[in-house]
């Protein structure tokens, strides 16, 4: 689905939902796809893009800055500790802290640079074992323990289990989110955008809706 599509269905979204024009940032998922595609969308205007992996988004992200004025990265992907720094290095936001010790090497490397991209919580809202996130029980705990450590808290994120209704995973989220007093709200893919749009996403991640399906050899 050509990108212009996927726009005027966030914007329609908004106006559905009552919001102004341009309170939901569309994450345009390049996880894997040929550079050609990106390329593409890189074309049409577009600068947001979101990675889930620190190496795939330092193979191809610093030439791309160097090049396209604007680019801004996210990543949407798990983080491991002793990556935090490249991590620093290459994302103006991360929507995947979801434990202690992760919380722990950004602050120590935030006190260090003087300097932090944005955060966002990610929250195992269906509690499933295999799924990264911090359990609904502890969520206010950890959104206390970071802002305690100076970081730089903008919202939370979740990815709601593939056999639930999704909605019921935007609203819990939110609800997190309003207790904590927190604006940001990282939820929604290209299968139930506008539901999360409606419940008060911020963020939508979109990818095979954008890109088409990856390439076989890239699954």
């Amino acid at each position: 689905m050509p990108l212009q599509d996927i726009t005027d269905r966030i914007r329609a979204a908004e106006a559905e939902a009552g919001r102004a024009p341009g309170a939901v940032r569309l994450l345009a998922v390049s996880k894997k796809q040929p550079e050609d595609r990106i390329r593409a969308v890189l074309d049409q205007g577009h600068r947001l893009f979101g990675e889930n992996r620190v190496q795939e988004a330092a193979a191809r992200w610093p030439g791309y800055r160097g090049a396209v004025p604007g680019v801004e990265v996210h990543l949407i992907g798990p983080l491991q500790s002793n990556k935090v720094r490249q991590a620093m290095d290459l994302f103006e936001a991360i929507h995947s802290l979801d434990r202690d010790k992760l919380a722990r090497k950004l602050a120590d490397e935030a006190q260090a640079r003087g300097a932090c991209p944005d955060l966002f919580i990610q929250v195992n809202t269906g509690e499933e074992a295999q799924k990264a996130g911090v359990l609904p029980a502890g969520v206010d705990a950890f959104v206390a323990a970071c802002r305690g450590m100076d970081l730089p808290v903008r919202g939370l994120m979740c990815i709601p289990p593939v056999d639930e209704e999704p909605a019921l995973h935007f609203a819990l989220l939110a609800k997190f989110a309003a207790r904590n007093g927190l604006d940001g709200l990282s939820m929604g893919m290209s299968a139930d955008f506008e539901t999360a749009i409606r419940l008060g996403a911020t963020h939508v991640r979109i990818g095979s809706a954008i890109f088409g399906d990856r390439p076989a050899a890239a699954q």
